[in-house]
């Protein structure tokens, strides 16, 4: 049986699960009615359904995850003596070939007759596996509603068997993600360190010159290329900060006007129409900066006397500013309709006007969620890589000046990342520091908000 008719088949038996224990606690209730009940009825369903579903889940899930490798090891071991001689890397690709073969995905009619039979036998397993599978995950379901429906009686304690089960749920949802990050940082890191041992961390975070492709020449970079990442940071800090003195006006201003000023039926209006833009693709946003604001800038540029590069950090900031526009504006919108209106009233008591009241009551009040969302906004332009690819380039060029072309940290990242790449150099394992890197920064703009949010509750609570 597919794997998508067994769940269906699941779901089927977990709903006839919930019915039987219903039942089945309303008639163990006797003439004593529902109140006799340790639970309400419901409970004494919604535990039977999860003992239904949820270990037979659980052995579907494990049997699925360890099917295919138990079935490779079979059909590697009825190969012919010939391909015992082979290396690991090399029966990865015999078995990649088989594969591909019982998945129909190349043809066969080049294959030796062995890898044929392979395939054929390596189908027959899967189907002999996924007929067992569905054999015990569907007896096991079955047994365990049966047995569960027998020993409901009026004392059994169901609604705390019940949240007991779903609290461990939510623990182990709790401990995936942590475990989760806690992964991404360690792979992260460790694949830091390797680059580390190749290339010196000072070289690393304070060099000037940025060219990691190998050299083929005697008069290139060194041989190892050049791995000074201080231009990434520049540009990447250089394009972000364009981005933010474009949305945080913007952004912020919007959010004071939907929320102080503007009557319930333009909001309405206003608010859906501004928080489209958090929905438009980046890549939308990158063939617009490339195609209208860049050459705009240029021709602007050119007639002010000025020397406007085809792709430019201000291009690419003005674009990504406009795209995070939405991000700080729907952020501080929420916060400042969220502080009381009792703060409102008080400064209007005391004789304050609007506007005085917005910059001295209402903007205190919610500056540490503004501050949230501000931070937040600065995350988002600092990971941006689309925008920046079509719009500022890919030269690492240590600037300041924003109408030359830069780079960024993240665009480095897949370009270093994309295409036949060999782990083990230090080109490819660059991108894992500035990974790295990335992290820390994000970490230090986390730390800073809980500094900047604890600091102004205490005062304002």
């Amino acid at each position: 049986m597919p794997v998508s008719n067994l769940l269906l088949v699941i779901l089927g038996l977990t709903a006839i699960a919930y019915y039987l224990g219903l039942r089945r606690s309303i008639r163990v209730a006797g003439a004593k009615g529902v109140r006799s009940l340790e639970s309400l009825p419901s409970y004494y369903g919604l535990l039977t359904a999860v003992w239904c579903a949820v270990p037979a889940l659980l052995v579907m899930l494990v049997w699925i995850s360890a099917q295919d490798a138990v079935i490779s090891n079979l059909v590697l071991a009825q190969l012919p003596a010939d391909y015992s001689h082979m290396s690991p890397a090399q029966l990865t690709l015999v078995l990649n070939d088989i594969k591909n073969i019982a998945g129909q995905n190349i043809e066969n009619a080049t294959s030796s007759d062995a890898i044929k039979a392979a395939a054929e036998h390596y189908l027959s397993l899967q189907r002999i596996g996924l007929a067992s599978m569905s054999v015990v995950v569907l007896s096991l379901a079955m047994l365990l509603t049966a047995l569960l429906w027998k020993i409901i009686h009026p004392k059994l304690q169901a609604r705390q068997q019940f949240e007991f089960i779903i609290k461990v749920f939510f623990l182990l949802s709790s401990l995936l993600a942590i475990l989760t990050t806690v992964g991404i940082v360690l792979s992260v890191l460790f694949e830091s360190i390797r680059f580390f041992h190749l290339v010196p961390i000072s070289e690393f975070l304070f060099g000037l010159d940025w060219s990691p492709q190998i050299a083929i020449r005697a008069d290139q970079q060194a041989a190892s290329g050049a791995f000074g990442a201080v231009p990434l940071f520049v540009g990447t800090l250089l394009v972000s900060a364009i981005a933010m003195f474009v949305a945080v006006p913007i952004g912020l201003m919007s959010a004071i006007y939907l929320s102080e000023y503007a009557d319930r039926k333009l909001r309405s209006i206003f608010k859906p129409m501004l928080e489209v833009l958090a929905g438009i693709p980046t890549v939308v946003y990158g063939v617009f900066a490339a195609l209208t604001v860049a050459p705009f800038l240029r021709q602007f540029g050119e007639s002010m006397g000025l020397d406007v590069a085809s792709e430019s950090a201000l291009a690419a900031g003005l674009v990504m500013g406009i795209m995070i526009v939405p991000f700080v504006s729907s952020l501080s919108d929420d916060v400042i309709n969220a502080v009381p209106q009792s703060l409102r009233d008080g400064a209007y008591s005391l004789g304050a006007t609007q506007s005085e009241t917005i910059r001295q009551v209402i903007i205190p009040a919610a500056l540490p969620g503004i501050v949230g969302g501000i931070l937040l906004a600065i995350s988002r332009a600092i990971g941006e890589t689309m925008i920046v690819v079509m719009a500022a380039g890919l030269s690492a060029r240590l600037t300041l000046n924003p109408l030359e072309a830069v780079t960024t940290v993240t665009v480095q990242i897949v370009t270093l990342l994309v295409g036949d790449q060999e782990f083990d150099s230090a080109k490819t394992l660059a991108a894992f520091a500035l990974g790295l890197m990335l992290f820390v920064v994000t970490l230090a703009l986390n730390v800073i908000a809980l500094h900047v949010v604890r600091r102004y509750r205490e005062q304002y609570e």
